[in-house]
């Protein structure tokens, strides 16, 4: 269940394209709050135990078929009984007609009954994977999130770092921005984050000493992105002499974001490192080391068994 996020049925309907056959009316009020969907089989045949009325329920061609063996009076005592409950509505696949039964109980609950084009799965499917994204937990952190060779990039440090200014040369190298400044991030899985801008500032970067750039129209549509999944964590830090670094790679750092832990390199930067260039080493690095090759652990081997063959002798 998602965390205190919700979707209002109104915006399924229009994301679906989902015809109205009877609406509520607190049609415009009704907040979905649970990322799934029941096809009420069992409880069109009476049983009602451990049924979860916050959900959607989707009929299709069995529920529509047994409910045709039905007599009218039989139909409108199972819609009774289920729209008591007062789900937040009734979709009916396939593009059914609903029967008069359906609708006098509809009206009579004030329930909305809705219809759709697509088949019974396509609904089920493509509304919980919209309910999903749409109500995954969320924070937003300042930073800068590029897409680099295919991978997801968030780029993290204090405030004039460096990070637009990064951004921008990766802009000029043919990378995409997806976020400036501010980027909301969404838990889409237990192991999966996904990054964006918020809407007001979005295809924005800002500069300074320039200002606020629209990286879409000086860069062209294909330099920017409206959403990706975070792979890697890039904190840009001042190099500090008295910081012992990692030179090898062989220590593992993660971050944690919403309980996920996303790789985490951190990358100390002096006047004339070029940081472009270590992002996209960076990214395609996290990339390799992902398909289970890491050049770190191989050079370390190499030299292990250096060790061991003049040890040998």
């Amino acid at each position: 269940m998602a965390d205190g996020y919700s979707v209002p049925l109104t915006d399924i309907i229009k994301e679906f394209n989902l015809q109205v056959a009877h609406a509520a009316s607190d049609l415009d009020a009704i907040r979905i709050t649970v990322p799934d969907m029941s096809r009420p089989g069992l409880q069109l045949a009476g049983y009602f135990d451990h049924f979860e009325p916050m959900r959607l329920q989707v009929m299709g061609n069995v529920e529509i078929s047994y409910l045709a063996k039905l007599g009218r009076v039989e139909r409108a005592i199972t819609f009774d009984r289920l729209f008591s409950y007062k789900i937040p509505a009734l979709v009916i696949a396939r593009n059914s007609p609903p029967d008069s039964e359906c609708l006098a109980m509809a009206k009579k609950h004030n329930v909305t009954v809705l219809q759709s084009k697509e088949a019974t799965s396509s609904v089920l499917s493509g509304i919980i994977t919209y309910m999903n994204s749409a109500m995954a937990p969320r924070i937003t952190r300042h930073g800068v999130l590029m897409e680099i060779y295919g991978e997801g990039i968030l780029l993290t440090g204090e405030s004039g770092i460096g990070k637009s200014e990064a951004a921008v040369e990766l802009l000029k190298r043919g990378h995409r921005l997806i976020a400036d400044d501010a980027v909301e991030i969404k838990r889409i899985s237990g192991k999966a984050l996904v990054g964006t801008a918020p809407e007001l500032i979005r295809n924005y970067i800002e500069l300074r000493g320039i200002g606020i750039v629209n990286v879409a129209k000086l860069f062209g549509m294909g330099a920017v992105k409206e959403e990706n999944k975070i792979d890697l964590v890039v904190d840009i830090v001042p190099w500090n002499t008295h910081q012992v670094y990692d030179r090898l790679g062989l220590e593992d750092q993660y971050m944690d974001i919403l309980g996920v832990k996303v790789p985490m390199y951190t990358i100390p930067i002096t006047p004339g490192r070029n940081l472009a260039v270590i992002l996209e080493v960076a990214a395609m690095n996290n990339r390799q080391r992902r398909m289970g090759y890491n050049s770190a652990m191989e050079f370390t081997e190499q030299i292990n068994r250096r060790f061991d063959q003049n040890a040998g002798r």
